[in-house]
């Protein structure tokens, strides 16, 4: 069952349903509405504040809104499965079919053998040798801006690199590239909890798609390897085992959605940061070496990821609120990384911040495949942008995000030198 009300949000029954909810803790987790997705922050806090962990009716499961607690469930996978199978009577989310289910979706021991066989394609050795060819990829797309006096940053750089840089890790033609982009973002929708029939059914006709493709591909490295991940993910093997053609197919599709969509709203949502606090990109500019950890905090100040699930194995309690066997767990991982119990003035951008860590790659056994890319990536927009334009400014006061609540990020950014 999936959580499609967009339609209704704005119905008087959705606020009534909410009303008991504000009056027991003095805050309603209504994560579609119009300020959610525009601004979720100020929500976090009063949920931090008032009502840390949280029953929401809307979603049917507890809220968890402090850094402490959402670092603790994303630690233990043993009391906090990833699996829909043991969700009693989900509201949120999309059940995946096994046979469709990546290791996103698995607890050990399948997540382990899975993660064990694809890791050896992820080495940072690796992703560090991307370096040179992502900076040409990149220098590419600023050459093409037609108008550096008025541009969508999203659709020049954000949203293109990330596309470039996975399709070639995985040996996609350049002339299948716009295909696999429509691809990914039909796809990727299935991790929000809002979908229509129709979106429901474009994501699944996206999956038979991608795979009717990628099954193509796989064969034809079986013959003839090359250096792309495709060749390493058909080869890879740990302790005599191997990845299954439909392991092998649904890895591939994984590694295509999530190498595209975080990385376009850590550099959107980055640059976007950027531009809001003009000091911030100035000191960037005086000292180029800071951008790593720019990097960092900008993934922690508005994080590409908001929030993620998880079902108790058993019952249990968080906190001393009691948590049924098989009820959901929203994790908010947007709210986590502002905490003022974790980081210090948690509102402001501050690239000197050293310790504790963001929660934007996740934690535990399920922590970020893609993790050093992503850095790699985000990195190298954020010199280059730096470095070709002298000085950036934003041409709208309001952009606009796309109705998501899970992977937050730009419709577009519009920006001029």
């Amino acid at each position: 069952m999936t959580f499609s009300l967009k339609p209704a949000l704005k119905s008087l029954a959705v606020n009534t349903l909410l009303i008991p909810e504000r009056w027991r803790a003095g805050v309603a987790y209504n994560p579609l509405s119009d300020e959610m997705v525009r601004d979720p922050y100020p929500v976090y806090t009063r949920l931090r504040e008032r009502s840390p962990v949280h029953y929401s009716r809307l979603v049917g499961g507890l809220v968890l809104s402090r850094y402490a607690d959402v670092d603790r469930v994303l630690r233990d996978h043993a009391f906090f499965s990833s699996s829909p199978d043991l969700r009693k009577s989900p509201k949120t989310g999309y059940r995946q079919p096994l046979e469709e289910r990546s290791m996103l979706f698995m607890d050990p021991p399948d997540h382990t053998r899975l993660r064990a066989l694809v890791n050896k394609a992820f080495t940072r050795p690796a992703i560090n040798a991307l370096e040179p060819r992502i900076r040409a990829i990149m220098a590419g797309l600023l050459d093409d801006i037609e108008d550096p006096n008025g541009f969508d940053l999203m659709e020049a750089v954000a949203v293109p690199l990330p596309v470039i840089v996975i399709a070639e890790m995985l040996g996609i033609p350049q002339k299948d590239r716009a295909r696999f982009r429509i691809w990914s973002d039909q796809r990727a929708r299935l991790l929000e909890p809002m979908l229509t029939r129709a979106e429901h059914k474009t994501a699944a006709e996206a999956w038979v798609h991608l795979g009717q493709y990628f099954l193509s591909v796989i064969k034809s490295r079986q013959g003839e390897p090359r250096d792309d991940i495709m060749t390493r993910l058909v080869q890879a093997e740990e302790q005599g085992d191997t990845l299954s053609e439909t392991e092998m197919l649904n890895m591939l599709r994984l590694l295509l959605v999530a190498g595209n969509e975080t990385t376009t709203n850590l550099i959107g949502n980055g640059m976007l940061a950027l531009l809001r606090h003009p000091d911030q990109l100035q000191a960037l500019r005086d000292n180029p070496g800071l951008i790593p950890a720019a990097v960092d905090e900008l993934l922690r100040y508005d994080s590409p990821v908001q929030m993620t699930l998880r079902c108790a194995v058993e019952d249990c309690d968080i906190n001393g609120t009691p948590l049924r066997a098989g009820q959901d767990v929203i994790l908010l991982g947007g709210s986590a990384n502002r905490d003022p119990d974790a980081f210090e003035n948690p509102d402001q951008l501050d690239f000197d911040r050293t310790k504790p860590d963001h929660i934007s790659f996740g934690r535990g056994i399920h922590y970020c495949l893609g993790a050093a890319l992503a850095n790699l990536e985000g990195r190298i927009a954020f010199e280059m942008l730096l470095e070709r334009f002298a000085s950036l400014s934003l041409l709208t006061e309001r952009p606009v995000y796309r109705y998501n609540i899970v992977l937050r990020g730009l419709e577009s950014l519009p920006v001029g030198a």
